[in-house]
């Protein structure tokens, strides 16, 4: 009957495997601090690392039972506070593995990971230092039961063993998942594919492609992969009109209207900004759709903007550079349990997915530029370039840039992120140290997709970022310099009040202006599509009565305003000078008009009004700057429906009361 091993046989067998797994662990844990792209053994090894990481804690408890019992009383101060600081670095290591290995490398716990390599290294030097101290002290002495026992196995053994184990636990899932890699398509995925616009394939579109190639759908898209992770984000991004910009009916309508006048190539000038999955895979030729799942599930997806890594130029029409990220294991697989491989690769080791997701071009506006500024050429028009909308022109030249003479009180640097894309409370990897996440609602001035697809919380969003003082209106009512406070006279020496008070007479006309501010919008007012949406003034004045004494901008029962009133639009025009009022902008030659404010400008808006003799005082003034997104006109072709009415915002009013009074007669001075 074979004999029982001795509780110390039993820890330095439990010793020997810690020093060889530890060796190992270390080994891999530096390989996961080597720069630069994480090719694919170096990925298997961040899961041999944590493998190996779960199984020295696991001989690490079973050791420091045996060890501290053993231990425990023996007078032996130092050997017993070194190994004391043994136990608790280890412990650090251990309990910030399991943190880093159970939640990730979260962007607000960078520390953590920090600690870890700290306390690895430090892990090291103790462990060696703990084992002199002990060797020292016992040196000379020989436990022969120990050196008898058929349990003890050199460490040095069991390295060589462990670090086989590590050679082949990374060699072999190397070579057989590089011999299953798929090949890479970079040809369209519709052949043959019309290049109409010259050699370039994505022109009419300004959009280039780091490869120079062709990408599949999957490298572009593929958002719901990202919401894995981001789910928070994700869920923002699909409320957003950026998730629905491809997706959206009024353009579909328009879109497809330009592939049936203009052929399908030409989509490839909206496509670019609006679903440039469709256009860097090659959709977009004849033979190709307008509604694939690019276009309805992706619009402007994660990697749409993600993906950028610098603006071509600031002319826009999609003028960006599309270089994908890079690839950590099975990347885009549709197997669960490989999602989930690579989706926990990026958690515990995201060094790459931050550089590839957090470039630079992310924080500039000029990332904005590549799509809100937009022009066409006569390729498209068949008749010349024409500046379009040119939102980063606007934020150029507003105080907010700090790039002009004009300055507000501020005084600090505003770009189109910190409006659109600002920091709130969030719960995902990604958050600061303060919670605080990069919002992807992307609020603008889009009522209508969340009206019409009934969206109540992103409309509500909407309204309260157009309400939220971006542009203010006030009635200006100047001073009477005939104002009297009686019919008797007073001398001009002992009557010195400079402030008269406001009124009006029955009979005369009442002059006022309204102010139109532009306080906090950072481009032009209004801006984006000017010609399909509606801003403008609505003015009413009544009576004491509520009976109304003049009224200027007035919607009628079946929505449409009245043409009188003051808008602030673009008219844009074709070649024989008559109106494009569908957005088929192809055959857009120039504005007839245009309306605008500057960023940190005003606009005096004057009115007049004759006091009727009927009128009961006082003369109440209100005046609304009113939204909506897209003119009924508009409207009702490009959402077929005639019957609907899209919601009116008002985003600033204003009132002023006005007493109303019958001009009296001045008595004379006496002449005597």
């Amino acid at each position: 009957m074979k004999e029982a091993a001795s509780p110390l046989s039993r820890e330095i067998a439990l010793r020997n495997h810690l020093v060889a797994i530890l060796i190992a662990a270390a080994a891999t844990g530096f390989v996961t601090l080597l720069p630069g792209h994480p090719g694919v053994w170096v990925q298997w090894t961040w899961l041999l690392h944590v493998f190996l990481g779960l199984l020295f804690s696991i001989y690490l408890t079973g050791y420091l039972a045996l060890h501290v019992k053993r231990a425990f009383g023996l007078r032996r101060t130092l050997v017993s506070l070194v190994g004391v600081l043994v136990a608790l670095v280890f412990l650090g290591v251990i309990a910030s593995g399991y943190h880093l290995s159970a939640l990730g490398q979260r962007e607000a716990d960078r520390w953590v990971y920090q600690w870890h390599v700290i306390l690895s290294s430090l892990c090291l030097a103790v462990f060696l230092a703990h084992g002199l101290t002990g060797y020292q002290f016992s040196a000379g002495r020989k436990n022969k039961a120990v050196s008898d026992s058929n349990e003890y196995r050199p460490a040095w053994n069991l390295t060589v063993r462990y670090a086989g184990f590590s050679f082949a636990a990374v060699l072999f899932p190397t070579l057989i998942y590089t011999a299953t890699l798929p090949a890479e398509k970079t040809g369209p995925v519709i052949t043959p594919y019309q290049t109409p616009y010259g050699p370039h394939p994505f022109r009419p579109s300004q959009t280039e492609t780091s490869t120079g190639t062709f990408m599949e759908p999957a490298r572009t898209g593929n958002s719901a992969q990202c919401g894995a992770c981001h789910a928070q984000i994700a869920k923002e991004w699909q409320a957003s009109i950026h998730s629905q910009a491809g997706s959206d009916q009024t353009y579909q309508k328009n879109v497809n209207l330009l592939a049936k006048k203009k052929g399908m190539a030409t989509t490839r000038y909206c496509e670019g900004c609006h679903a440039p999955v469709a256009l860097i895979s090659g959709q977009l030729t004849e033979g190709g759709k307008l509604d694939t799942p690019g276009h309805l599930l992706e619009g402007v997806s994660c990697l749409a903007c993600h993906g950028v890594d610098q603006a071509v130029h600031v002319k826009g029409v999609a003028s960006f550079r599309f270089s994908p990220p890079s690839d950590y294991l099975f990347a885009r697989q549709s197997n669960p349990l490989a999602l989930k491989v690579h989706n926990y690769l990026v958690r515990i080791q995201p060094r790459q997915h931050r550089k590839d997701m957090a470039r630079d071009i992310l924080a500039s506006p000029q990332l904005c530029a590549t799509c809100h500024v937009q022009f066409m050429d006569k390729d498209v028009n068949q008749w010349g370039w024409v500046q379009m909308q040119d939102e980063y022109t606007g934020w150029l030249n507003s105080p907010y840039s700090k790039q002009t003479h004009q300055t507000f009180a501020e005084g600090y640097l505003k770009r189109c992120q910190d409006c659109h894309f600002p920091l709130a409370k969030g719960s995902d990897p990604s958050a600061n140290s303060e919670g605080m996440i990069r919002s992807h609602y992307s609020l603008g001035a889009n009522t209508a997709i969340p009206y019409y697809t009934h969206d109540d919380g992103q409309l509500l969003r909407t309204k309260e970022f157009l309400q939220a003082d971006k542009v203010r209106v006030s009635i200006d009512i100047p001073d009477r310099p005939d104002a009297v406070h009686s019919n008797a006279y007073v001398a001009p020496n002992i009557y010195d009040s400079k402030e008269v008070p406001d009124y009006c007479y029955i009979g005369e006309t009442l002059k006022f202006n309204v102010v139109v501010a532009n306080t906090q919008v950072g481009h032009n007012f209004p801006g984006g599509s000017t010609d399909i949406n509606e801003v403008w003034l609505y003015v009413r004045a009544s009576d004491g009565q509520n009976n109304t004494v003049f009224e200027s901008g007035a919607m009628d029962s079946k929505g449409t305003v009245d043409q009188n009133a003051y808008f602030y639009k673009s008219i844009p025009i074709d070649r024989q000078g008559e109106p494009v009022w569908k957005h088929d902008l192809f055959n857009m030659t120039g504005d007839s008009f245009k309306r605008v404010i500057m960023a940190g400008k005003s606009d005096i808006v004057p009115y007049s009004i004759v006091i009727p003799d009927w009128v009961k005082s006082p003369l109440t003034i209100s005046v609304s700057l009113k939204y909506r997104k897209f003119n009924d006109r508009y409207a009702h072709w490009a959402l077929d429906d005639e019957g609907i009415q899209l919601p009116v915002i008002d985003m600033s009013t204003d009132m002023a009361s006005i007493p109303v009074r019958i001009k009296p007669e001045i008595e004379a001075l006496p002449t005597h």
